[in-house]
């Protein structure tokens, strides 16, 4: 053990019961609670991003290919599938699904009461797993190959807004070639995402009911869908959609098909760094301030250090031990109530936020162990930097008025 270390350890115990310790214990509590809201910012912040983007995500995958003319309308010309391009699709690295889909605007037409919508359709390779896990009753059409379903998947908000219920008839107009064609399907399931704009207007159904309204083949869809398993990776994975893609089919990402959505998600981040920034300036000038009154505290024991020979270098680390204990204790309270709120608000959702402005029933937590690895060794390092300002003062400090000092 060193002597530095020694005296800090003796300063640490016999500071207890008097003002320095009050002073400490304060300290650590302020540091505590800035290393948590730091955490619980960054889990809300990540959270929020996350489950907004696999909404908008749900209702158009990752990239999408069609025709050129298909930049976010509600219906382009068709498409012929291509198995050939599938496979090619599939095997690049970190692709989950591609599947096909077709759109049309419609009508919907129930007690009297009529409402613009689009029409969605799947096919039997659909991933579902967006809508599983956002149905709130009924259940998934069971759509096959080679096989005509009437059934349909309503929002919660059509449902409630038309008085529909499950197994209830749905009666569908839709203009095709200036002819009003009329369609009824059968309400499986009825789901509810939060987001508005898209929970108003989409009816997910069997793809075959659009190939037949607008006289299409079999064969014949308004584009795919490509879902991968990383959302950090999708512009790298589009640009390779796109390379394999054939010259006549364009290619979209879901940024660029709903750029108001990401670029409103991308505002969060600027929130987190403010907060991050204001208590790490915070965090640094409380251990700034602490060190000071130790030292203050202290001056006696410097000066006769210094007369018994102390060089200043071993002073500092007196003190700076002394700083290290106060940011590890705090590090370590803070992760814990950090972690535990996230912990709590992700199993129970007691924190629960208008579904209408937010789009979300309760404050959503993303945990990441880097965010929380990046936070405290951040942390740390500014807390460190900022010993270096007070601990100068030591080698400023005379050794005779150092002991004089009361």
């Amino acid at each position: 053990m060193s002597l530095a270390y020694f005296i800090a350890k003796r300063i640490l115990n016999k500071n207890k019961n008097n003002f320095s310790e009050s002073i400490i214990k304060v300290s650590i509590t302020g540091i505590a609670l800035g290393i948590a809201v730091m955490i619980i910012a960054v889990a809300i912040a990540t959270g929020f991003q996350k489950k907004i983007t696999e909404k908008v995500i749900g209702f158009g995958g990752h990239i999408q290919i069609g025709n050129f003319d298909f930049n976010n309308t509600i219906q382009s010309n068709p498409i012929n599938t291509d198995n050939q391009l599938e496979r090619k699709i599939k095997n690049i690295k970190g692709v989950k699904n591609i599947q096909v889909y077709a759109q049309k605007a419609g009508m919907i037409k129930a007690d009297n009461q009529v409402q613009g919508i689009i029409l969605k359709g799947v096919d039997y390779n659909y991933d579902w797993s967006f809508f599983k896990e956002n149905i709130s009753e009924g259940k998934i059409p069971e759509i096959k190959k080679n096989i005509k379903n009437e059934n349909v998947l309503v929002s919660k908000y059509l449902a409630n807004k038309l008085n529909l219920k499950i197994n209830d008839k749905l009666r569908t107009y839709f203009i095709t070639e200036d002819n009003l064609r009329a369609r009824a399907f059968i309400i499986s399931g009825i789901y509810e995402t939060g987001l508005e704009e898209f929970d108003k207007k989409f009816i997910i159904a069997d793809i075959s009911h659009i190939q037949k309204l607008n006289n299409w083949d079999s064969s014949m869809v308004e584009g795919y869908e490509v879902l991968i398993n990383n959302f950090k990776d999708l512009d790298k994975i589009a640009m390779e959609v796109y390379n394999v893609t054939n010259y006549n089919l364009n290619t979209n990402t879901i940024k660029d098909l709903h750029p108001e959505i990401f670029d409103w998600l991308g505002l969060t981040d600027m929130n987190v760094i403010v907060i991050i920034v204001i208590i790490s300036l915070i965090s640094s000038v409380t251990i700034i301030s602490i060190l000071l009154i130790l030292i203050l505290d202290k001056t006696n024991l410097i000066g006769i250090l210094k007369s018994l020979g102390a060089s200043n270098l071993n002073i500092r680390k007196i003190f700076i031990y002394n700083a290290l204990y106060i940011i590890s204790k705090a590090l370590l309270i803070g992760n814990l109530i950090a972690i535990l709120l996230c912990i709590i608000q992700l199993r129970y959702g007691i924190f629960s936020l208008d579904q209408t402005s937010y789009y979300l029933k309760s404050i959503p937590i993303n945990i990441n162990i880097w965010h929380i690895l990046i936070i405290n060794g951040g942390s740390i390092l500014l807390c460190f930097l900022a010993l270096m300002i007070p601990s100068f003062i030591i080698s400023k400090i005379s050794p005779i008025k150092a002991i004089k000092y009361k």
